[in-house]
C-alpha cells in the first residue's frame, strides 16, 4: 500500500473530482482514497480512467480505496454497497474496501459481509476507519480476518499514541485522514520554525513526520501545485528532536466526530 495518497472528502463536484484525481496520478500519486458518502466515485472512477490513458498505468498499479457508509451497514445490504460503490468507479475491484463509522450493532455483521468479499477474492483487502480500541477488541473477537487498515482523524494535536500502539501491536497499518488538522497547524511556531529549517512548507513537515511514525497520510486538495507539493516528501528527513517538538504538540484535540459519540 502506497504511504501517500490523496483523499477526495468534500469534492462533490465529478468533474473537480475527476481533475483532481487524474492530476494526483499524473504527478505520481498511487493511492487515492474515496467513499460511498463522499458522493464523488463517479468522478474519482472518470478521473482513475483519464488518468491511464494519459499516463499508460495498467489498473493494478493503482491503491483504490472505498468505504461502506453508516446507513448501509449490515451483512446483504454491504455486499450490495460494495458493488454499487464498483459500478460507480467503474472498476472490477477495489484494492481497500472499509467499514466507515463503528455503528454499534451493525459493525460486526458488516466485517462478514467484508471477510466474504474478501474470501471470494471481490477486494484485496478490508479494514476499518475510525475505530477505538474497544471498537477493534470487540471485533478481533469473532473476526476471521484481521483489519489491514483503521483510517483515523490523526494530526499533531490528536497524535492517538495508545491506538497507534495497539495498532501496531496487531499488525493493523495506521491511516491518517485530517493528516494537516484542515491547514490549522501551518502557523503553528514549532512547525513553521523545523520548516523553515528544511526550506520546505509547514504541510510538507506534517506530512513527513506521519510517514516517519509509519502512518499513511491521504491529504485532500483539488489544486495541482498544492497536489505536487503534498507528495514531494521523499528528499529530507525529521531529526529526532524535531519529531518529539512535534509529538509535544499533541493536546488530544478532534476536528471531525467523536467515534464514541455520533449520530449519523
Amino acid at each position: 500500500m502506497p504511504t501517500v495518497g490523496l483523499g477526495v472528502f468534500r469534492v462533490e463536484d465529478q468533474a473537480i473530482a475527476a481533475s483532481s484525481v487524474q492530476s494526483a496520478i499524473r504527478n505520481g500519486y498511487r493511492l487515492i482514497d474515496t467513499a460511498a458518502i463522499y458522493q464523488n466515485e463517479q468522478g474519482t472512477g472518470e478521473g482513475i480512467k483519464a488518468a491511464l490513458k494519459e499516463t499508460g498505468l495498467k489498473r493494478e498499479d493503482l491503491f483504490i480505496t472505498s468505504k461502506v457508509w453508516n446507513a448501509d451497514q449490515g451483512y446483504e445490504s454491504t455486499l450490495k454497497a460494495y458493488q454499487e460503490s464498483l459500478d460507480k468507479l467503474g472498476l472490477d475491484y477495489l484494492d481497500l474496501y472499509l467499514i466507515h463509522w463503528p455503528v454499534a450493532g451493525k459493525y460486526k455483521d458488516t466485517w462478514r459481509a467484508m471477510e466474504q468479499l474478501y474470501k471470494e477474492g471481490k477486494v484485496r483487502a478490508i479494514g476499518v476507519s475510525n475505530f477505538q480500541i474497544h471498537h477493534l477488541e470487540d471485533l478481533l473477537k469473532d473476526a476471521e480476518v484481521v483489519p489491514v487498515v483503521n483510517q483515523v482523524e490523526r494530526h499533531p494535536r490528536l497524535t492517538q499514541e495508545p491506538l497507534k500502539a495497539f495498532s501496531e501491536h496487531h499488525k493493523i497499518l495506521l491511516e491518517a485522514w485530517a493528516p494537516l488538522m484542515v491547514g490549522g497547524l501551518f502557523d503553528n511556531e514549532t512547525i513553521t520554525t523545523i520548516a523553515e529549517n528544511h526550506q520546505k512548507s509547514p504541510a510538507q513537515v506534517i506530512l513527513r513526520w506521519h510517514l516517519q511514525e509509519g502512518v499513511i497520510v491521504i491529504p485532500k486538495s483539488t489544486k495541482e501545485p498544492r497536489i505536487i507539493e503534498n507528495g514531494d516528501l521523499f528528499d529530507f528527513d525529521l531529526s529526532k528532536e524535531e519529531m518529539a517538538a512535534i509529538d509535544a504538540l499533541n493536546q488530544d484535540h478532534r476536528t471531525g466526530p467523536d467515534p464514541d459519540n455520533f449520530d449519523f
